[in-house]
């Protein structure tokens, strides 16, 4: 029997979305420092399960959980993804989406991610703008919002080091001079460093973190693939954390293997840099888990070869045990498909005591797999410099049955310690606090 194409696999799998079968086991098997990790499952068609993207009804939001209460901080943004919160309390966030990718959109192949992108409410056109949003009188809730850069492209993650802003924009980190209390800046950015970018650019986000002397960056570039299927050399300076010398511009690759790094913050137990990272797909629904880990100066994370250490993902040809040998497991697992994204260490969080050692995340929600995982905020708590227990849920509601009323992104804390959260359907920056 003739081998179906790739083609017409992706196109039966659109036409036959949510038909495959429920998960065998709970999310949960994929929490933690040593996640379950059952046998992968090659199926002709993988499970595609999209949650209609619909946005909120008028008068609802997300339920925080006990203790806690949330309110719409900004609304009627335009997919907002990441955010910055300045030394003033003025919140930057993103309002972005993927630069136009031509060679993505041909074919049949290109109709059906496309009509599957639209559903999921990632098809909008980006508004290649950072917004800053100003709350004058600490109601909790912005009463002005003022564009602050624009004509950008498919710009991400923000840092301000000194008096320049940096933007990472999907192909360069572009720095701006900044004045505290400034609404807006026209001055044009000067590149610091290009990023890898590209026709393909598959995974298009590209986060920055400032190091805490603030002499370098570090750069999150995503693979421009699930597994490499676009050949090894398309890889080239991907799937990995950059170390860039703000004074030069010099970089180097700080950390590999990491299929799709975006939060990232410093342990402040530790001061090591964490990242949390979006894991393959197409082995099932409980493979592979998505994870938070602590990111070592040098370190290879398996990807494509294998994950969570030595586990051989035998799709990548040719086989590279001399890679797998070296790769390092990762310290805690989010949940398979979770899209876990954002990561916001605690400490300087004012949500009570439950949370005052720990991490935040932001979960963007499956697309493969059945039941959807994901979709919304989780506080994982530490002890010292480790995770020590399962995640509890800060933010949810975000799924309505096969709808998606909002999908939580980043996380962020605002200056008088309420939890800040982007959600790219429901176009609104939440904003977390202590229940009266």
């Amino acid at each position: 029997m003739r081998q179906m194409s790739p083609i017409l696999i992706v196109s039966i799998a659109a036409l036959c979305v949510g038909c495959a079968g429920k998960a065998d086991a709970p999310v949960s098997i994929g929490y933690g420092a040593s996640p379950v990790l059952p046998k992968p499952e090659n199926k002709l068609i993988p499970t595609v399960k999209v949650a209609d993207a619909t946005g909120w009804p008028a008068g609802e939001m997300p339920i925080a959980a006990d203790g806690l209460e949330v309110q719409a901080f900004a609304s009627g943004l335009d997919h907002p993804r990441w955010l910055h919160v300045l030394p003033n309390g003025d919140v930057l966030v993103a309002e972005t989406n993927a630069p136009p990718r031509p060679e993505n959109g041909g074919g049949i192949r290109g109709f059906f991610m496309k009509q599957a992108m639209e559903k999921a409410g990632a098809a909008v056109p980006s508004a290649n703008r950072i917004t800053l949003l100003r709350d004058t009188d600490s109601d909790g809730v912005a009463d002005e919002s003022h564009a602050f850069l624009t004509d950008l492209n498919s710009p991400f993650g923000m840092q301000l080091v000194g008096d320049t802003l940096y933007v990472a924009n999907t192909d360069a980190i572009v720095g701006f001079p900044y004045e505290e209390g400034a609404t807006s800046i026209s001055a044009l950015g000067e590149t610091l460093t290009e990023l890898p970018a590209g026709e393909i650019n598959h995974h298009w986000t590209k986060n920055i973190l400032a190091s805490e002397d603030g002499t370098k960056l570090y750069a999150t570039v995503g693979s421009n693939s699930n597994v490499a299927e676009n050949g090894i050399d398309a890889e080239e300076g991907r799937a990995a954390i950059w170390e860039v010398d703000i004074e030069t511009g010099e970089k180097r690759l700080f950390a590999t293997g990491l299929r799709n790094p975006n939060g990232m913050d410093w342990n402040p137990s530790s001061g090591m840099l964490w990242t949390a990272v979006n894991e393959r797909d197409e082995l099932g629904d409980n493979l592979v888990p998505d994870y938070m880990t602590s990111v070592q100066d040098g370190a290879f994370y398996g990807w494509p070869w294998s994950y969570y250490g030595d586990t051989v993902d035998t799709r990548v040809k040719p086989a590279r045990p001399d890679m797998v040998a070296k790769a390092i497991a990762p310290d805690y697992g989010l949940g398979s498909h979770t899209a876990s994204l954002g990561l916001e260490f605690s400490e300087e969080t004012d949500l009570g005591a439950d949370y005052a050692s720990g991490a935040f995340i932001g979960q963007h929600g499956s697309w493969n797999r059945k039941p959807r995982s994901g979709y919304k905020v989780v506080f994982v708590p530490f002890d010292g410099a480790q995770p020590s227990g399962q995640p509890q849920d800060v933010l949810t509601g975000f799924l309505d049955g096969n709808k998606a009323r909002g999908r939580p992104v980043d996380v962020a804390t605002a200056k008088d310690g309420a939890l800040l959260v982007t959600d790219d359907v429901g176009n609104t920056v939440w904003r977390i606090s202590k229940a009266d």
